[in-house]
């Protein structure tokens, strides 16, 4: 028999916990072991439940995040891959997770198919990513290096570079509209610039998204 790799969910929404169980469930290579919804309840768990590999969201019940699990998982369970799933996809976040040590990074508009794809893809060695983070991750390396401007700054320029107000901007990077404008300003203040058309011009001309 095909050895099965053992499979723990950190995600505090039980709907979501019980739907990744199922399709885990469905396939025989995989062994769903367990599911706890803070990263505290699993740590205590770990050496019991014996994971290959932790499906993990970002914002968790307990007072340690996604994304410091992961960082404290791979100091001291190096062999267990994490894999985030959650509905952030903002740059920002995608690179803390990467850093900390996540194997992959996956959206929750993920499908049965989608997710079974990537769990293969891991088991083969590879990094599944969602096509929009793979997308994101190639644009880092082609972006200028010495960029005055934050990951974050650099993901409201992006947006505002697509026509999207203040208010559209702070809903999809999880933002309050003040803070967005708040960014802007920090933005033309790093690039020298008085208008957002001057911003994104110079922007894209030196390559800073």
């Amino acid at each position: 028999m095909e050895f099965q790799k053992r499979i723990v969910l950190i995600e505090d929404d039980q709907e979501l916990r019980e739907c990744y169980k199922l399709m885990i469930k469905s396939v025989d290579k995989y062994l769903y072991v367990n599911s706890y919804d803070s990263c505290e309840e699993a740590f205590s768990n770990i050496s019991k439940d014996r994971p290959d590999i932790i499906l993990m969201d970002i914002q968790l019940t307990g007072k340690i995040s996604g994304i410091e699990g992961t960082r404290f998982i791979k100091s001291k369970y190096p062999h267990i891959d994490v894999v985030i799933i959650t509905v952030y996809d903002d740059s920002e976040l995608v690179f803390e997770a990467l850093r900390a040590g996540a194997s992959g990074y996956l959206t929750k508009s993920y499908n049965y198919l989608e997710l079974v794809n990537s769990l293969d893809e891991l088991a083969r060695g590879g990094a599944p990513m969602s096509s929009k983070i793979a997308r994101m991750v190639i644009h880092n390396f082609h972006s200028n290096p010495n960029s005055p401007l934050s990951e974050r700054e650099k993901d409201v320029l992006r947006l505002i570079a697509e026509g999207k107000s203040y208010s559209q901007v702070a809903d999809l990077l999880f933002i309050s509209k003040e803070t967005s404008k708040t960014h802007i300003k920090n933005i033309y203040s790093k690039l020298q610039v008085n208008s957002k058309s001057e911003a994104i011009e110079l922007a894209k001309s030196k390559r800073y998204i």
